[in-house]
């Protein structure tokens, strides 16, 4: 039979072990804050570089959320309209665009009767009197389709197919969509999200640079400490780790900035943006970051400047030794 009085025992020396190592860790963590406490200048100065380097590519998401909202949404630039013919009775219209709506490359599909067409055009028109005089309507019915486009497709082409698939059923008289303008409209999609991804990577790497350059300058002055430390037997780890919590905190502050900024601007420009917006009879209202937006700009910033001390700190403690001239 098992002994199993031992795995108490061992249970105790784990929960210890744990508890030592949570302990010595949360040490390191506060102390490495009260360090960068105690020189606010070049913090503030780094926490602020850090900032600015996250603001940008934050606010420029922010911007084209916003403009997306402004403009209806971009999906609705690729809607094709699908005039039916004017024989063709409401319940078969109805079922054709329920048909249609079912499609896997439809997103959606609304029937716009002749009614609810004049009705639009009158309003938009201005020419209320002289349509009075028409004695029939001679709009024809429209069944208003959104195509469902797989990330990254070419649009153009994926529109163009459903153009002629859709050309082909019975009672639609008339498919309107401008493949130019998907194109062109694509085009600009693409290159807003290259520019994103591109002010995203080349800012990211400049957090890793500034939190990196930081934490070499800070090895260099501790020089001294650190070679004592190894010679009485500490490890490059044990050595790093006040290092990796300072990369922690300019990270976390710097994305907190961050995250002040952007919602500085969008405050600054809510009120002038919302009067402009009302002048043109709009209830556009501008938005900053979500919560989740928020969490990643937080998340990100915490992880890129715990990595560029990382990074910075197994570089540069590895070339100390004590009594070795660097």
């Amino acid at each position: 039979m098992a002994d199993t009085s031992a795995r108490p025992t061992e249970e105790r020396g784990l929960l210890t072990l744990l508890g030592g190592w949570f302990e010595r860790h949360l040490q390191t963590l506060i102390a490495s804050l009260g360090r960068l406490a105690r020189a606010p200048f070049g913090t503030a100065l780094t926490v602020g570089v850090i900032g600015i380097a996250l603001a940008l590519p934050a606010s420029l998401h922010v911007l084209v959320s916003n403009a997306r909202t402004l403009s209806g949404g971009w999906d609705s630039a690729l809607d094709l309209t699908l005039y039916l013919k004017p024989a063709l009775p409401d319940h078969d219209a109805q079922q054709l665009a329920e048909r249609i709506a079912a499609r896997a490359d439809v997103a959606g599909a609304h029937l716009v009767s002749a009614a609810e067409g004049m009705a639009e055009f009158r309003r938009w028109s201005g020419l209320g009197s002289a349509l009075d005089a028409l004695k029939d309507n001679p709009l024809p019915a429209a069944i208003v389709v959104r195509p469902r486009l797989a990330e990254g497709a070419g649009d153009a082409a994926a529109v163009g197919a459903l153009a002629d698939a859709l050309r082909t059923e019975p009672g639609v008289d008339q498919v309107q969509v401008d493949t130019d303008w998907v194109r062109r409209f694509t085009a600009i999609l693409d290159g807003i999200r290259r520019v994103v991804t591109l002010l995203g990577v080349a800012l990211a790497a400049a957090v890793l640079l500034v939190v990196g350059n930081t934490i070499r300058l800070d090895i260099d002055t501790r020089r001294a400490e650190i070679e004592v430390t190894k010679l009485v037997g500490g490890s490059d780890g044990f050595v790093r780790r006040p290092f990796l919590y300072g990369g922690f905190w300019y990270g976390l502050a710097g994305a907190v900035v961050a995250w002040l900024l952007v919602s500085g601007m969008v405050l600054a420009l809510a009120g002038p943006l919302g009067r402009v917006a009302a002048a043109y009879g709009s209830h556009f209202q501008l938005s900053g970051l979500g919560w989740r937006e928020a969490l990643m700009l937080i998340g990100g910033g915490t992880a890129l400047g715990w990595l560029g001390a990382f990074v910075s700190a197994t570089r540069h403690l590895r070339d100390i030794e004590p009594g070795v001239e660097g």
